[in-house]
């Protein structure tokens, strides 16, 4: 019997390549506009990051003198480091605190509503997610008239009740409570989304065998519904923990005024401050430069501690 040997000749990098290109072209030209999109507008500007380290002048940058750490170590030396690091720290932590859990659970009681032959659930959803897509100055511009010390219905309301009237974009103690409240209105429907797609995607029956166990819908929640999103949560979680130290500049720069600096005052205004309106754009981009780094060590710990608790984790 003659035996023949076969070598199989594994294609090429380059062929399997093409192969793929030609096959899905259609979905990498899908792909393209967003890909471009990162290109520009993400990975281009880092080279940016080379004049946090210089003496940036407009008009002759790259030749600016290299002063090294002499930016960063202004802004540790800075009266306001303190302040504006404890006010990001404390404002992005209380909106993860009291922002994180309320579309979870606004997707739990939705997904126990049991109204038939009425479009309930979906009127709710619609109306959860209007004001997502409500302009950030509409949304100040409304916090403004509400609250307007005046002629506003909360202080109209206040005023009825014997009481005296609040300016509260003047008080700093009021800052942080109206910041997270109308960021937990405006954005609670929107985030309920993947929450609710992950519901959708647990097995039915393992609602029906639970009921045939004669497991409450508490216990139903508590046992299988939760455990089947745990690994969306997570993920979520490590990325809200990866943007703490991101407040949301533009809301911020609408809401606040020299009066409300001492808990107002965040890293990204301060850039704004310092670099656009004081023209020193080196120093702005050594601060912005810092506050990122902070934002990767974050996302890369709560990564490796749930790895290592979970085993779930981004990469």
């Amino acid at each position: 019997m003659n035996a023949t040997n076969t070598v199989k000749v594994r294609p090429s990098r380059m062929y399997r390549l093409s192969k793929t290109i030609r096959t899905d072209k259609f979905l990498l030209l899908m792909v393209l506009p967003m890909f471009i999109y990162y290109i520009v507008f993400r990975y281009i500007p880092m080279f940016g990051v080379y004049f946090a380290f210089t003496d940036f002048k407009p008009g002759r940058m790259w030749q600016s003198n290299w002063v090294g750490l002499k930016h960063f170590m202004e802004f540790f030396r800075s009266f306001y480091f303190t302040r504006v690091l404890r006010n990001t720290v404390t404002l992005s932590s209380l909106s993860l605190v009291f922002s994180f859990p309320v579309p979870i659970i606004f997707a739990l009681l939705l997904n126990e509503v049991r109204v038939k032959h009425l479009p309930f659930k979906r009127v709710v959803q619609t109306v959860s997610y209007l004001p997502h897509f409500i302009s950030v100055v509409v949304v100040v511009g409304l916090l403004r008239n509400f609250l307007d010390t005046r002629h506003g219905i909360v202080n109209s309301i206040i005023m009825n009740m014997g009481g005296e009237r609040i300016n509260f974009f003047a008080l700093p103690q009021w800052f942080r409570p109206l910041y997270i409240g109308s960021g937990i209105w405006q954005g609670f429907g929107w985030a309920s989304i993947i929450y609710i797609a992950a519901i959708s995607g647990i097995d039915p029956q393992l609602y029906e065998a639970a009921s045939i166990d004669g497991a409450s819908r508490w216990k139903q929640v508590w046992r299988i519904t939760i455990p089947g999103i745990s690994q969306t949560i997570i993920i979520l979680l490590i990325l809200n923990l990866g943007g703490i130290m991101s407040v949301g500049f533009e809301k911020i720069l609408l809401m606040y005024s020299s009066a409300t600096y001492e808990t107002a005052d965040v890293i990204s205004t301060y850039v704004y401050r310092k670099g656009i309106q004081e023209t020193r754009y080196a120093f702005g981009i050594a601060v912005d430069l810092f506050n990122s780094v902070i934002n990767f060590i974050l996302v890369y710990s709560a990564n490796r501690i749930s790895r290592r608790i979970s085993s779930i984790s981004l990469w």
